[in-house]
């Protein structure tokens, strides 16, 4: 069970991405007093985390309502996570972020940020909601899903902590250390994905 914790803790965490998002939230709440900005960052961590604790729940019965085998949604979410860690590694991803941020801010009609751009789809994106199901289908008991569940409140604590301290962190660590981090995390998110696929595949074809 300790390992499941494990497993779902890192994968959340680099899909996810609370040091990610930290500058990114922190350019959107530039211009925000600062009451302001740790209500949007607290609603952003709730809200992302009922799209995620949704999905952990009621994923696998779209996933039969829609006629699609558990062993073929883990080869397409290992791959799709596999392009994310690629885009992470090449800072493809940052900068995906930085220009939507850039977009809601030259919208001066949109002042709460909380919604979108950061509880969707910059917390529970496709990554993260791919992972949570993914991670709650390899979970044979209660006690296992309690688990994951847990590895996510934990990564959504430190998703709300890395928001609420984002500016001082900001200019604590700066953008080159941010970089070596992403790049850390896309590369060890590109193994967990390859596992996926070889899960999935191993699933389908009936291999041990």
């Amino acid at each position: 069970m300790l390992e499941l914790f494990l497993s779902a803790f890192v994968t959340l965490f680099v899909i996810i991405d609370p040091p990610g998002c930290a500058p990114i939230y922190a350019g959107l709440t530039v211009d925000a007093p600062e009451n302001e900005r740790r209500s949007m960052a607290i609603r952003a961590t709730v809200i992302s985390g009922a799209i995620l604790f949704g999905f952990a729940f009621f994923g696998r019965g779209l996933l039969a309502a829609l006629h699609i085998e558990l062993d073929s949604f883990r080869i397409a979410g290992g791959i799709m996570l596999f392009v994310i860690a690629l885009e992470m590694v090449f800072e493809k991803r940052t900068q995906r972020r930085e220009e939507r941020a850039e977009k809601v801010m030259a919208t001066p009609d949109i002042e709460d940020v909380s919604v979108f751009p950061m509880a969707m789809p910059m917390l529970a994106g496709p990554g993260a909601i791919a992972s949570i199901m993914l991670l709650m289908s390899k979970a044979p008991t209660y006690s296992h899903m309690l688990a994951v569940l847990a590895a996510l409140v934990s990564v959504l604590g430190l998703t709300l902590l890395a928001l609420l301290a984002a500016t001082p962190l900001m200019r604590l660590f700066g953008d080159k250390v941010e970089a070596v981090i992403t790049r850390l995390l896309g590369v060890l998110l590109a193994a967990l994905a390859s596992q996926y696929v070889i899960d999935g595949l191993k699933g389908s074809f009936g291999f041990g």
